[in-house]
């Protein structure tokens, strides 16, 4: 902060107090401009101290003496045309609604700035409005995402636009509020200089507006990002247009008003817990509305409760929920795909949403924008949801529209169902898909997304061994740990449990070898474990069933590592004749290892063993062990310890007459 205070400093007694004292602006009229906080500053008190009135003349100037639009990030300089600096045009044009709607039908429907301007070379007579349009448009079409414009070159040249904004600078205390506020953020969204003649302008200006305190909310918005923009979050006049939104009761906004609200506040303003007080009143209001909102308005509002962190907002999360399964065939691509982001981020499901979407999307599957069908894929395999129709639908598009997809997206896609172990009916003709999309793009993709994408792949039984190979490559190898700053556990896990797969499921692999010091020593670990762990209530209750039926706690071990790093719910272990052998035996003939799945273990809305669950089951038979699975759905259903006896008998051992010991 202290550096920009030097700074302003410096360019105050370099460039504007000169320029502000000359003889030509001294003598050019008695007209008031009110000044922007940087002017009346101490700063500038300092700066000003001894000089007469007389000498300071009775205009107060609120300009630089750079020229307008000196743009910064992309930095483009639009200048001055004297051809046109003359010309008798103007933004007070009272243009009929109908004629202002035209020109912004058509300005929306402008795919470059070349149009735009083009456009605006042939609409001599604007309104205000409209002239703020313009700029918001070329922002549209001109921002590259990283703080620049794309096409600098053609701002630079063009001589309307220019003309435009000196129109805007010369007549902005003509025009209307809004039109003010929204040209300066225009600027903003254009990175204009703020110290430019037309900035400094539009801030004064708006300074003036929100002194009068007659601004509407969707005003103070709009002014707040611009200021936030100009002068970050502790700028006096941002403090005043805050205040100023914070006395208008949030329990009477409409839907309109909410959703500007949490737009300005997700933008920036609210970060580190500022505004908490007056999200919390607005969260309130809004679960209200809920019910009342239409799909634009479910999803912005899902998008900004993310972005600010409203942990605290599930009952408003599950009122959303609720409307937007009404809003299901009527939400845009985007605005699907933001309520699903959403819904992931709160670890909410709907069983309605769900039906909803098992409806819509094998519809629009091979319409619907690659990302949104991602998303779809993605929201279902994290909250665990067994769905067919929508992932048949989505694997039969996908081997039409592979090409459409990004390398992310199909890694997502093919995780997703590796989560719930589906494998579709197209089965033969997506991977053979998949497959092509490797051969193709193998470099394209990111270390990350092809280690998720070849695990899942195992975890279908589905065996990627021409790429295998190259995943246990060095160069693979520290690609990977570049990209993380080194290689987390999940990372670790996945990659050793792809090479025991490929040893143990394709034993005529002669590939590279994991390297041991790579390999995890377990799959069960706190987070996102490649195991899930056994469910508590339901294991103890097994538990004590295992001790009727054996006679002793000993002839049983619990949670047993073995060496091949799953982790056993129960072991027990048999000699040659088939009796029972305590647990701390060693010499042992036959292993029998008990899973006690748990509701966690399965898909959400069915009976679907999960992806991880089902190679764990499937590598244990394989490694020798007799595996028997205990459902939670089948166990639930025993009454009393008689039942739960004769249960666990029939399950264990069901080729063995059972007398009463």
């Amino acid at each position: 902060m202290a550096l920009t205070v030097l700074h302003r400093v410096h360019v105050l007694k370099k460039v504007a107090v000169p320029f502000l004292f000359s003889p030509a602006i001294l003598n050019a009229g008695e007209h008031h401009v009110c000044i922007p906080s940087i002017w009346t500053s101490p700063v500038c008190h300092q700066l000003l101290r001894g000089r007469s009135p007389s000498e300071l003349g009775r205009r107060w100037l609120c300009i630089t003496s750079r020229e307008p639009l000196f743009l910064v990030s992309g930095s483009i300089r639009l200048s001055r045309d004297p051809s046109v600096a003359g010309r008798p045009t103007s933004l007070l044009h009272r243009l009929s609604s109908d004629e202002d709607r035209v020109f912004k039908d058509r300005l929306s429907s402008c795919t470059s700035s070349r149009q735009v301007l083009r456009l605006l070379r042939s609409s001599p007579h604007l309104s205000g409005a409209a002239a703020a349009s313009v700029l918001h448009q070329l922002a549209d079409l001109e921002q590259n995402g990283t703080g620049g414009l794309r096409d600098p070159d053609t701002l630079l040249s063009d001589v309307a636009l220019s003309e435009l904004c000196s129109r805007l600078e010369k007549e902005s205390a003509e025009l209307e509020d809004e039109a003010v506020i929204q040209a300066l953020q225009g600027c903003t969204r254009l990175y204009l200089d703020p110290w430019s003649h037309l900035v400094v302008r539009l801030v004064s200006e708006s300074q003036v507006r929100l002194d009068r305190g007659c601004l509407s909310i969707g005003a103070l918005c709009s002014l707040a990002r611009a200021l936030f923009v100009l002068e970050g979050p502790n700028c006096a006049m941002l403090a005043q247009a805050i205040s100023q939104l914070q006395n208008k009761d949030p329990a009477h906004w409409d839907t309109s008003q909410l959703t500007a609200v949490y737009s300005m506040l997700a933008s920036g303003l609210a970060e580190g817990g500022r505004y908490q007080d007056l999200l919390n009143e607005m969260n309130a209001r809004a679960l209200s509305l809920a019910p009342k909102m239409d799909p634009l308005t479910v999803s912005e509002t899902f998008g900004a409760l993310v972005t600010l962190s409203q942990a605290q907002a599930l009952p408003l999360v599950i009122a959303l929920c609720k409307q937007a399964v009404r809003h299901v065939p009527n939400f845009a691509d985007a605005e699907l795909a933001m309520v699903l982001s959403a819904l992931m981020h709160y670890g909410h499901s709907d069983h309605f949403l769900v039906k909803e979407l098992e409806r819509h999307v094998p519809k629009t599957a091979f319409t619907t924008h690659p990302e949104t069908v991602t998303k779809v894929m993605q929201y279902f395999g994290r909250r665990r949801i067994f769905s067919p129709p929508v992932f048949d639908a989505v694997a039969e598009s996908f081997v039409y529209r592979a090409d459409e997809y990004a390398t992310g997206q199909v890694s997502r896609q093919i995780a997703a169902l590796g989560v719930v172990g589906y494998v579709p009916q197209e089965a033969g003709r997506l991977f053979r898909k998949v497959e092509s999309v490797l051969s193709a793009r193998f470099s394209q993709f990111q270390p990350r997304a092809l280690l998720e994408l070849l695990h899942a792949c195992t975890l279908l039984q589905r065996y990627p061994l021409n790429f295998v190979s190259k995943v246990f490559s060095p160069y693979f190898l520290q690609q990977l740990q570049e990209e993380s700053s080194g290689m987390d556990r999940v990372m670790l896990a996945q990659l050793t449990q792809l090479y025991m797969t490929v040893k143990l499921e394709c034993p005529f692999y002669d590939g590279p070898r994991l390297l041991p010091k790579l390999r995890v020593k377990s799959f069960l670990f706190p987070g996102r474990s490649l195991e899930t762990p056994v469910d508590p209530h339901l294991y103890n209750t097994v538990k004590t069933g295992l001790v009727d039926l054996l006679g002793a706690r000993s002839y049983f071990a619990s949670r047993v590592l073995t060496p091949y790093c799953y982790t056993l719910d129960v072991e027990i272990k048999l000699d040659e004749e088939g009796y029972v052998l305590p647990a701390s035996h060693d010499e042992v003939y036959k292993r029998i290892a008990l899973c006690i799945d748990g509701p966690k273990r399965f898909a959400a809305n069915a009976r679907q063993l999960l992806g991880k669950e089902a190679i764990k089951q499937r590598h244990l038979q394989i490694l020798g062990y007799e595996v028997v699975q205990i459902p939670y759905y089948e166990f639930e259903k025993l009454k009393g310890k008689a039942e739960t006896v004769e249960y666990l008998h029939k399950k264990i051992f069901p080729h063995s007459y059972r007398l009463s010991w």
